[in-house]
């Protein structure tokens, strides 16, 4: 009776869960489906037109078709798509790297040495990351503009502002916090200095919370929109997110199932790298825990 009981209550507690899961898969498969489409089924509003259920075939020529439609490169011919994708991942791929390399050195600091005014440096760290991300937008547009950085339409710009994460830093920073200190005394005996004890013992044990904080600053570089809008002019400068709105407020927007085309393509990277380091991503999200 007892166990009956647990059980319905157990499938009340998931109810909620399974309604918010539809809900939040319902736009992603929607852009799926909308994608393979012809233009009669998305004007007529047929959601699934396809065999069993229709007389339809999936067009998977929309992808070529919206690539084209994009247009080329002038410069290098290259497909301006193929070109932003580019920009895209040669940006993610910066950010990463530069954020894990200051997140870990500045997180080491913070978190196991002493020196003067520490928490109050820490404390305008995270000042940064609450800042409002609008307020810094103008200033450090300002920065980049040529009577001053002039780095104006260029890949530094599009990078400067995110090579240091102040969440990046709190989160290794968490973890390092979790480590005995006995751990650290114990090296030092051995004569491991600062370095070694930090790239020898504590970024093998923090590879969880590292490998959380990769995926989330890739997928935040990724689908970074208003900062490379306002600092880059030329079409080959340009990333995914960007093209897909100039996309849609041109030619394309007229033919949804072009739009989610190249919606796919955009999303599709980070849905597959999620899928692959998830389990990467759970787990550094749990050890680093809140340790103040």
């Amino acid at each position: 009776m007892q166990h009956s009981s647990a059980l319905r209550t157990t499938r009340w507690v998931y109810l909620p869960l399974v309604l918010v899961t539809i809900a939040s898969l319902a736009p992603f498969i929607w852009m799926i489906l909308t994608a393979v489409k012809d233009y009669g089924d998305v004007i007529s509003l047929r959601f699934w037109p396809w065999p069993p259920l229709g007389d339809s075939r999936p067009n998977f020529g929309n992808f070529a078709e919206a690539i084209q439609l994009i247009g080329v490169d002038a410069d290098t011919g290259m497909p301006l798509f193929v070109r932003h994708f580019l920009n895209t991942l040669a940006m993610s791929i910066v950010v990463v790297v530069a954020t894990l390399s200051t997140s870990v050195l500045a997180a080491y600091a913070f978190a196991q040495l002493n020196f003067p005014a520490k928490r109050l440096l820490f404390l305008l760290v995270l000042a940064t990351y609450m800042a409002p991300e609008e307020l810094m937008l103008v200033p450090r547009a300002v920065m980049m503009n040529k009577a001053y950085l002039n780095l104006y339409d260029t890949f530094a710009a599009m990078v400067a502002p995110f090579l240091a994460s102040a969440f990046g830093i709190f989160l290794i920073r968490q973890f390092f916090l979790q480590v005995p200190r006995d751990l650290f005394d114990a090296a030092r005996i051995d004569g491991a200095g600062h370095m070694s004890y930090l790239f020898r013992i504590l970024v093998p044990l923090a590879k969880p919370a590292i490998a959380a904080l990769a995926l989330l600053e890739f997928i935040w570089t990724w689908n970074e929109f208003r900062w490379v809008q306002l600092i880059t002019s030329s079409e080959n400068m340009r990333t995914v997110s960007v093209g897909l709105v100039g996309f849609l407020q041109g030619d394309g927007g007229a033919q949804t199932q072009l739009a989610m085309a190249i919606a796919v393509m955009v999303v599709a990277p980070i849905v597959v790298l999620f899928l692959f380091t998830q389990r990467y991503f759970t787990a550094g999200v749990i050890t680093s825990g809140i340790k103040g």
